[in-house]
């Protein structure tokens, strides 16, 4: 893996826990030569792991709107910096320059950019490995969930797999790299029509 996306969050939450590992995950990627994707933002986690990965002389790719870069939401020491028009584009151009995604804590912004490359992974639209970061429990909860949606019969186990998850950065890395996308055939087969 070459470079990654992280989704996170413009805020950097109540608890000091977010900020330490955003820090330890900057640095570890930087550690690892993986260069950070990111939504080009200087503000909360976002900002947090910008950061971490140029304290250690790593790359970072931040990809953010114009409009928020005129909010003067943008960082301006990353390594590179690409505009989009539309948060869709963001997330396109995002997804098309990294090679994986990881999901730390955030809020509607990250859920949509994680749950969006989910759907275009369960269409067979790509196999790039796809984790969350689950700092203090963060998304114990969402992860119960999306077992719900297995068990009754919303999403099919083998689908389920397409989210790793961890709770630490060094096991987030070693999951993505033992990734295998697994084929799934279509849901409805022509006969359930």
């Amino acid at each position: 893996m070459q470079a990654i996306t992280v989704f996170c969050g413009a805020n950097t939450g109540t608890d000091p826990i977010y900020t330490q590992v955003a820090r330890q995950m900057g640095h570890l990627l930087a550690e690892e030569g993986i260069a950070l994707v990111y939504g080009g933002g200087k503000v909360g986690l976002m900002g947090v792991i910008a950061d971490a990965v140029l304290e250690k002389g790593g790359k970072v790719i931040g990809v953010i709107p114009h409009f928020l870069a005129q909010k003067e939401v943008e960082h301006t020491g990353v390594t590179e910096m690409h505009y989009s028009e539309t948060m869709h584009e963001r997330k396109m151009k995002m997804f098309e320059i990294s090679d994986a995604a990881i999901a730390m804590p955030g809020g509607f912004g990250t859920l949509d950019e994680l749950f969006e490359l989910c759907t275009w992974a369960q269409l067979g639209l790509h196999g790039k490995p796809l984790c969350i970061l689950n700092a203090n429990g963060f998304y114990d909860g969402l992860l119960q969930f999306l077992d719900r949606l297995v068990t009754d019969g919303f999403l099919k186990s083998e689908n389920r797999g397409i989210i790793l998850d961890a709770n630490q950065p060094i096991d987030v890395l070693a999951k993505m790299r033992a990734y295998e996308p697994v084929p799934v055939p279509k849901w409805i087969t022509k006969e359930e029509i």
